[in-house]
């Protein structure tokens, strides 16, 4: 619901603050005296259109704001314009700000984020319905009819479980034309596969082998290098042809120092550490001895690692970046080619899948379609009848179904094109396939005549004026609880009816107030005086300029707008105004604390 409006700078109305309550809200006040401004302002805070004009003379911007509480479970519609839109709610609040300069562009706001005027509009169609703004009036956006029967049926439930098969038979029917995509092409895929898995098993690979082949290689690249040093260090140790080699050295040094141990105990470590030297370095020598013999150049074998290396690298570049990554290739294109050796199995598999969910998606959409076609006729009927209370005598409602064919649709045997009135519903024919959404087999449009002897026609295309907002309203009562949207307005819908009419339109107002928060322009005293907040607006002019203010009514000051409307403050007419408001209570009794005469709303926040 909307909770606050600010409105600054637009047309006449300098600043504007309101405080709007749930339930059925009345805004009445002299005609020119600027009624519409708060519909208008609102009409463009929703993303409607907005310009240079609307900027209060004088001033530089325009600005209008507002604050909406959603409930705490969203409606599906609501949650996906707010995700499209990057905008998350703050305690259940929506902050929407609309700015407009007197040159430049437009800037929009949703809760501190700048959204552009197309997800400003996609929001605002889930916030409020404004009757006479063609864009804000979901009742008329023929999409959205299949989803009023559904919820004034309560066929949620059904219409989920239709929606999950669909999905379903989608998904299915996708996979096979996977399947079965051009002969030619699958088999040139599986000479490929085979190729390439083929060239992959030949060559044998292992996960280390890439190591350990350059390992190799860089041993019998540098073979004769590596024989030459291992010579100069063994012949530096043992073989020293330029004197005594360093075995020797240590062997006459270990000697000398055993029998220096002889003679002083202090030098006994001495000798130890010289004779475990000694064995060491002849330890190292035969090693030495050993891996020189082990080395020897073998061109052969080299070319054969470098052939190998070769190998490996254009596998690589083939089939990934590593050994590691070619073999787990082989394993996806050996998975690939296994399902297309099946695919023709899988492909019969499918049929069959398909063909039992399409049976099953039929008899669903189709108990879907027959518990819509008969809500369909309740609904026609309760319609005729609301529009006949609210003077439309001779109105007429029904609800058109078309079922267009479809080669991959489902079976049905429903019509393909009936409107079903308070009478009901046809015969059915042949059973044939048959378009299908996640909605079922149903394409639905709610179709009207508003006077006797003219023929029905689409909702969509009823003329705007008193008459469509008396069907509005007619409609929202009956669909109210079935309606998503918290805020309705209503503009004219008190048009050319008079005071018993107004009655009713006051008390069907009053029980819609129950589902939504419903804000209402009117001129008879009989419809303000079920209202649970009255708000007037009247002008003043100040030196050269005209202001226009809003302020919510007492009951004293309630008596007195009513006895205006009633054609001067008179006390027959207060009397009267007395009675339509009833004692403390009754519908249109003001809260306690505002029982002290005409107060200007103000905000609940700073």
């Amino acid at each position: 619901m909307l909770e606050e409006l600010d409105i600054r700078n637009v047309a006449v109305a300098e600043h504007v603050r309101l405080s709007l309550r749930d339930g059925f809200i009345a805004l009445t006040g002299e005609t020119g005296a600027g009624k519409s401004i708060l519909v208008d302002a609102l009409a463009m805070l929703l993303g409607g259109p907005a310009d240079a004009t609307a900027v209060r003379a004088g001033t530089d911007r325009a600005r209008i704001e507002g604050v909406f509480r959603l409930p705490e479970e969203a409606d599906e519609a609501t949650r996906e314009a707010l995700e499209e839109a990057g905008v998350e709610l703050e305690d259940g609040l929506l902050i929407v700000s609309r700015e407009i300069p007197a040159q430049g562009r437009t800037v929009t706001r949703i809760n501190g984020r700048a959204v552009v005027q197309s997800a400003l509009r996609a929001i605002g169609a889930r916030l409020v319905d404004i009757h006479g703004q063609e864009d804000q009036q979901s009742i008329f956006r023929t999409a959205e009819h299949i989803g009023y029967l559904d919820r004034y049926a309560r066929l949620g439930e059904q219409r989920a479980a239709v929606a999950a098969l669909a999905t379903e038979l989608r998904s299915l029917r996708a996979e096979l034309r996977r399947l079965s995509e051009d002969e030619r092409e699958r088999a040139r895929r599986q000479d490929r596969l085979r190729f390439e898995l083929e060239e992959i098993a030949a060559a044998d690979l292992s996960p280390d082998e890439e190591d350990e082949l350059r390992a190799e290689r860089q041993l019998l690249a540098n073979a004769e290098q590596l024989q030459q040093l291992a010579e100069q260090a063994h012949t530096a140790l043992s073989e020293s042809e330029a004197g005594a080699s360093a075995v020797d050295a240590l062997g006459v040094a270990a000697e000398s120092l055993a029998q220096l141990a002889h003679v002083d105990a202090r030098m006994r470590e001495l000798a130890g550490q010289a004779d475990a030297l000694q064995s060491q370095v002849f330890d190292l020598a035969r090693e030495l001895r050993a891996y020189r013999d082990e080395v020897e150049a073998d061109p052969e074998r080299l070319q054969q690692i470098e052939e190998r290396l070769g190998l490996v690298a254009n596998l690589k570049r083939k089939y990934g970046g590593s050994v590691a990554e070619v073999l787990a290739y082989t394993e996806r294109a050996a998975a690939d080619l296994t399902a297309l050796d099946t695919s023709e199995e899988r492909a019969e598999r499918l049929s069959a899948e398909i063909d039992a969910v399409s049976e099953r998606l039929g008899a669903a959409a189709g108990s879907l379609a027959a518990a819509r076609r008969a809500a369909a006729a309740r609904l026609a009927a309760e319609v005729e009848r609301e529009v006949e209370s609210l003077g439309l005598r001779g109105g007429r409602f029904a609800v058109r179904f078309e079922r267009p064919n479809a080669a991959e649709g489902v079976p049905s045997a429903l019509p393909a094109e009936e409107l079903i009135s308070p009478d009901g519903a046809g015969a059915d024919g042949e059973e044939r396939s048959v378009a299908f959404d996640r909605t079922g087999i149903d394409r639905v449009e709610f179709y009207v005549s508003l006077n006797p002897g003219e023929p029905l026609r689409p909702l969509a295309r009823v003329a705007s004026g008193g008459e469509s907002a008396r069907l509005m309203l007619a409609l929202k009562t009956i669909l109210g609880a079935a309606d998503a949207v918290p805020t309705l307005v209503f503009d004219e819908v008190d048009v050319g009816i008079g005071g018993r009419s107004g009655q009713v339109v006051g008390e069907k107002l009053a029980a819609l107030g129950r589902h939504h928060q419903v804000l209402c322009i009117t001129h008879l005293p009989q419809v303000a005086a079920h209202a649970g907040q009255h708000l007037a607006v009247t002008k003043r002019v100040q030196g050269e300029r005209t202001f226009t203010e809003i302020a919510e009514l007492d009951r004293d000051a309630r008596e007195r707008e009513l006895a205006a409307m009633l054609g001067g403050v008179t006390e027959p007419n207060l009397a009267s105004a007395r009675a339509m408001l009833g004692g403390d209570g009754a519908p249109g009794t003001p809260a306690p604390e505002a029982r002290t005469g005409r107060q200007p709303v103000r905000a609940r926040r700073g």
